[in-house]
């Protein structure tokens, strides 16, 4: 909240409002009961007030000496009350942010690390990985660690390992499975296969099948997953997601966002949805940004990286101040490429409202109890790349994939960078009520074993680059979390 947008001179109105109840004679009696003599002008302004007797006092207050009271000890006293209403004022408006403050606790966010990228970091990373993943296999399963394997023939065993390579040989599959202490060829068929098919690379796993020689015959791959969560949730408040707002671009839909934002302000006839938002989370690509893809500046209506936020600073600034803005960083955003990012730097994030928080990609957050894990969704990319069945029109079973993976990024070094950090944090340690993402410009939502998938959209339209690349964007969804619904609403017309 800015304190200079306070409209001090209404307030000023507001106690200099006639009470015509009492006049200056009146007045006099009451300060000479108080031991004072007060002048007619004093008596006058005095009578003039909002609150005749709460000035009495005041000026009695600040004039302990005085004989008689002028007008200047009124005009003081006056100027005291109002001091003291500001401060009431401002001490309110400080008492909600922190309120708010406390609506939203931010459990996780994985992008505020310094990463050097030497051999050290990248063994730590790997290991982090499967040991972290492995941790929710000994829950359901009891692995063999694959040096042991040697000693067994014949019997049937449980391994977890990271996916090295995927070989199809038609009628089988062979998956190289790697722990801390070896490596064993996994041979799929049938059924088994075709999940061995839509096997990325570098995500944990876990085989059970009849060792054969230095080899197992996979009867089951099983992923980390999430447990099923039969219980729905319900909150009494709404929750808005969207995305790649695209502030700078040519294509932003400006007039579109308007409308959004007049529906969001309860302006429109259809505002009791609206009215029940208290909070809008906003799941990267902030900004089109610069040089992010070829030919870029061509489609570029500010040019500058700190003009474009300063253009989605303003356009955050016209959403009424108490819903509370949560904003995440995406591929083009002006942060680090590499995932997990950290939020917005100070001197981008100072430009937004008060009510605006800033946290990295991913970032697990709570919102009254209802915890969101929010991540752009580069990854998507690479889900839909690699298995067939997934589609850009709907992304949320592309995010089902991560959910089952427990990881948000599983392949490393395709479409999305990963800086390895000793710790890897995109393992999806705890399962979420909301899965929100974005990236792919598409919108789609869902429900996997009790978590809800949110794709949110975007607020561009189609780019040259995205027609050359046969991408056709959804925009202008809005999807709203109320009770036990997810509501959508389409500010594009259709």
């Amino acid at each position: 909240m800015n304190w200079r947008a306070l409209d001090f001179s209404d307030m000023e109105e507001r106690l200099r409002e006639v009470v015509k109840c009492i006049d200056a004679v009146t007045i006099a009696k009451k300060f000479l009961v108080r031991g004072y003599n007060v002048s007619p002008e004093a008596a006058k302004l005095v009578a003039s007030f909002s609150d005749p007797e709460l000035l009495i006092t005041e000026v009695c207050k600040i004039s302990k000496n005085s004989f008689m009271i002028c007008e200047e000890d009124v005009l003081s006293a006056i100027k005291s009350l109002e001091s003291r209403m500001v401060q009431k004022v401002q001490g309110e408006l400080r008492r909600k942010e922190v309120q708010a403050q406390e609506r939203v606790r931010v459990l996780k966010d994985a992008g505020n690390l310094a990463v050097e990228g030497n051999v050290e970091d990248f063994v730590a990373y790997f290991n982090s990985r499967l040991e972290k993943l492995s941790k929710i296999f000994r829950t359901r399963i009891q692995p063999t660690p694959i040096r042991n394997l040697g000693r067994l023939r014949g019997e049937v065993v449980s391994v977890v390992g990271i996916v090295n390579n995927v070989s199809d040989r038609k009628e089988s599959v062979i998956v190289e499975l790697e722990d801390q202490t070896g490596v064993i060829n996994c041979i799929a068929s049938g059924k088994v296969a075709e999940i061995a098919r839509e096997l990325l690379g570098d995500e944990v796993i876990a085989v059970t099948g009849t060792l054969r020689g230095n080899s197992i015959i996979a009867d089951r791959i099983l992923f980390p997953d999430c447990p099923v969560n039969g219980n729905r949730k319900s909150v009494d408040f709404g929750v808005a997601f969207i995305s790649d707002t695209h502030f700078g671009s040519k294509g932003f839909l400006e007039e579109k966002w308007r409308s959004f934002v007049k529906w969001l302000n309860c302006e429109t006839s259809m505002s009791d949805l609206a009215e029940k938002v208290r909070y809008l989370i906003v799941a990267g690509d902030i900004v089109d940004g610069v040089g992010v893809y070829p030919d870029q500046e061509k489609e570029l209506a500010i040019v500058d990286i700190y003009g474009q936020y300063e253009s989605a600073a303003k356009h955050f600034e016209g959403i009424r101040e108490d819903i509370e803005i949560i904003i995440s960083p995406g591929n083009h955003d002006a942060v680090r490429q590499a995932e997990p990012q950290p939020s917005l730097p100070k001197e981008i994030s100072k430009l937004f409202p008060k009510n605006v928080k800033n946290v990295g990609n991913p970032a697990l957050i709570e919102l009254e109890g209802l915890k969101v894990l929010i991540y752009h969704g580069r990854s998507l990319d690479d889900l839909v790349t690699r298995i067939p069945r997934l589609s850009y029109e709907s992304p949320h079973k592309a995010m089902e994939e991560l959910l089952k993976r427990r990881h948000l990024s599983p392949l490393y070094g395709s479409r999305s960078p990963i800086a390895p950090s000793k710790e890897d944090l995109l393992v999806i340690d705890e399962v979420p009520d909301v899965l929100h993402s974005g990236h792919v410009h598409t919108y789609g939502t869902g429900m996997y074993r009790g978590t809800i998938l949110i794709n949110s959209s975007t607020w561009q339209a189609q780019t040259e680059f995205q027609k050359k690349m046969n991408l056709n964007p959804m925009p202008c969804n809005v999807a709203v979390f109320m009770g036990e619904k997810i509501y959508r609403i389409n500010f594009n017309g259709g």
